[in-house]
């Protein structure tokens, strides 16, 4: 069976979810094609006792808000899927569940979706498929020996909160550190994507960075949430217990080896937080606001002990289990349009996709705004992005980015 539209929107997650409101808002016939159900990495891929990153008050999609009693707090996994689910029936949107996409192919006049339910022709695609779709797990994970016990590898935000819980589990936890960008739950008071949000940080748009290749690829914020708004940072780890080494580098004979940079890049992440906090009080003296905020109270420096260890024999059965925490990658594989750089990505600007008229990406680290892998980031992205679509429905051509 094949079918034509304006638009095929893959993926019903919050990215795609807030394109269809555009495209809806500008009259673009579209459909939305999800493989499995509304929020389905939400309810498939993540821990039962993960919450939220952000707070309530920043779930803000295009015509849909946080509608709760708790503005400050976390939500559950089962919250942000029935937030979800809610905004998907507010909006109307057309979505058509387990559908998978199988293959997406240019035509003479737009694209070919190969779904296991038909097949949909339209001159505009959006890939709202998200970053998180593939582990992305070192190649040296094939020498690690069958017995061993707990290594947490990267220390983001799901390495530190899955050491945490898992060290108070009773378990032992050792945790390799590599680059990492730390910063508090709370500032003077304020929950610090509150700062971001207030000094127009989560704007800043990508056109305005000198690099952002590196920029996108950096790790996220060492931040958790929890109803204590507790900050959860290396010195929190370590004062449970926690042990810390240097970034995993290779295995050898059954010997996990690391750097010996984690000194370094602790003291590069202290840094960068000093940095950080510095704007939030210059914003703050700018904007007349000293007197209604707490002091400042900085965080300690990361604590490392002298000489942390260049490796590990996994053969002792002092580690019987290694955690990877080390990110995920797209998965493209399905995608048959030469759109791809040499390691996977998709090239574009802004959301454009380069060299593939009417093909559009939402959902990426710095998408077109620091914020745009965030909840609050897909509405802006998909009013610039949706606007781009239909004048290029309109014939007049893509506009400028």
């Amino acid at each position: 069976m094949s079918r034509t539209t304006g638009a095929v929107v893959i993926g019903a997650g919050h990215a795609g979810l807030a394109m269809s409101r555009c495209l809806s808002a500008r009259s673009v016939d579209h459909v939305v094609l999800e493989r499995g159900e509304v929020a389905n990495t939400w309810k498939t891929e993540r821990w039962d006792s993960l919450r939220l990153l952000t707070p309530n008050w920043q779930s803000r999609l295009p015509g849909y808000s946080y509608q709760g009693d708790d503005p400050d707090g976390f939500m559950t996994m089962p919250q942000v899927i029935a937030f979800l689910e809610r905004y998907a029936a507010v909006v109307e949107a057309p979505v058509h569940l387990g559908t998978a996409v199988t293959r997406v192919s240019p035509t003479t006049d737009g694209y070919s979706v190969t779904t296991d339910d038909g097949t949909w022709t339209a001159p505009a695609v959006v890939v709202a498929t998200g970053a998180c779709n593939v582990a992305s797990i070192p190649k040296l994970v094939s020498d690690v020996p069958a017995d061993g016990g707990v290594l947490v590898v990267g220390a983001s935000a799901t390495g530190i909160q899955l050491a945490d819980e898992i060290h108070r589990s009773g378990r032992q936890v050792t945790v390799a550190v590599g680059g990492h960008v730390r910063a508090p739950r709370t500032y003077r008071g304020l929950d610090v994507q509150r700062w971001m949000d207030d000094t127009g940080m989560l704007d800043e748009s990508y056109q305005d960075v000198d690099d952002i290749v590196r920029v996108r690829r950096l790790p996220s914020l060492q931040i958790v949430g929890t109803p204590e708004r507790t900050t959860l940072d290396l010195n929190a780890l370590t004062s449970i217990g926690v042990r810390l080494i240097g970034r995993f580098a290779a295995i050898s004979g059954g010997t996990a080896q690391f750097s010996g940079s984690l000194r370094n890049a602790c003291a590069l992440a202290d840094l960068k937080l000093g940095r950080l906090l510095d704007s939030f009080d210059e914003w703050a003296t700018e904007h007349g606001l000293d007197a209604e905020l707490p002091p400042s109270s900085r965080p300690a420096p990361t604590v490392v002990e002298a000489s942390p260890p260049l490796g590990i024999d996994l053969t002792r059965g002092d580690i019987r289990t290694i955690v990877w925490a080390t990110g995920f990658r797209p998965d493209y594989s399905w995608l048959d349009v030469p759109v791809l750089d040499r390691k996977g990505m998709i090239r574009h600007d802004g959301g454009v996709v380069a060299d593939a008229p009417g093909l559009y990406l939402m959902g990426m680290p710095f998408l077109r705004r620091r914020k745009s892998s965030l909840i609050d980031g897909a509405g802006p992205d998909a009013q610039d992005l949706s606007a781009h679509l239909t004048s290029f429905l309109d014939g007049h051509g893509p506009s400028s980015a």
